[in-house]
């Protein structure tokens, strides 16, 4: 009888914990610097989420590691509801480009909902003689190799989409990683690197300013922010599509009216006018999607680039 009381006490407490949540402050794990595009949406979002769940929530920067900081930190987490994670295309791409993690992506994280979707806009210095997608990668192809392009670290959304550009365009370019994407666009407007794939975000205002050229957009379709440059896929690399995304996830062994509660909140947050107006200055795309669908999107995403990796000679790095 005991053991039988001990079972059902174990069945339902989590389900008491899940019906009393939120009872104290959260915090939402970016693991990357402040600026970025996922702290952007994560800041975006707090105020909303907030208001409609009654807590504080904390927005708690862990760079570092290709994310594998902040991962970590929020995988190892107790799943009670106060820590989250946001974060991005690394999380997709990560088991594809170190051999070990510390943590299991498929069974360590929850899926919660993916937040938005960003489009990249490949940018090059002025002083490369490329006014084109099709010119830079003519470019590339006459002088392979002393092209570079500069990106967020390994695993960022501008390694991996230049990566996936490079393979398909055919071209030889060198990589020179950054520890975070503002030194990076530092150095492009400096003229110390040639070019990047940044969100619209980071590279517009200098676009604009005249300090960078935008050649193609990295999406299907044109962005609304940008509707004149155009895509890649229109520029001569047919097919090409690739976006930057923004999910929420947390520790696996949440309860899952915690999750469903959590989701609702976001979906609704990204309704809200003010949400909508600081996401559209980014150019990024609201989603909101169910935590199932947030899950096979995921999934879509490990076989994606895994199979790029295989396909660019991506090695996982010890």
């Amino acid at each position: 009888m005991r053991k039988v009381l001990f079972a059902i006490l174990f069945v339902l407490a989590p389900l008491a914990a899940a019906q009393s949540w939120p009872s104290k402050p959260a915090r939402i794990v970016v693991p990357y610097p402040p600026g970025g595009a996922n702290d952007i949406v994560a800041r975006a979002l707090q105020p909303a989420l907030a208001a409609s769940l009654g807590q504080p929530i904390v927005i708690e920067n862990r760079g570092g590691g290709a994310t594998q900081i902040g991962t970590e930190a929020v995988a190892r987490s107790a799943p009670d509801g106060t820590t989250f994670l946001l974060t991005n295309i690394a999380l997709g791409a990560n088991p594809s480009l170190f051999a070990k993690l510390p943590y299991d992506t498929a069974k360590d994280l929850a899926p919660i909902t993916l937040i938005s979707t960003v489009p990249l806009v490949l940018v090059v210095h002025p002083s490369v003689a490329a006014k084109s997608t099709a010119d830079f990668v003519a470019l590339a192809k006459a002088k392979p190799g002393r092209l570079n392009y500069a990106s967020a670290g390994n695993g960022s959304a501008n390694h991996l989409t230049m990566e996936m550009f490079r393979a398909s365009a055919g071209i030889d370019i060198v990589h020179v990683p950054y520890k975070g994407f503002g030194p990076a666009m530092t150095d492009l407007l400096g003229g110390q690197v040639t070019s990047a794939f940044a969100t619209t975000l980071a590279s517009l205002p200098h676009v604009r300013a005249g300090k960078l050229r935008a050649l193609g957009i990295s999406t299907a379709k044109r962005s609304a922010v940008a509707p004149e440059v155009p895509t890649i896929a229109e520029s001569g690399v047919p097919g090409f599509d690739v976006s930057e995304w923004q999910m929420l996830l947390a520790p696996a062994g949440t309860p899952s009216a915690i999750i469903d509660r959590m989701q609702r909140e976001v979906a609704a947050a990204l309704r809200q006018d003010d949400v909508k107006t600081r996401m559209t200055e980014l150019g990024a795309s609201p989603v909101g999607s169910t935590p199932k669908e947030a899950e096979a999107f995921l999934r879509s995403e490990l076989a994606r680039w895994a199979d790029v990796a295989k396909r660019v000679g991506i090695k996982p790095q010890d």
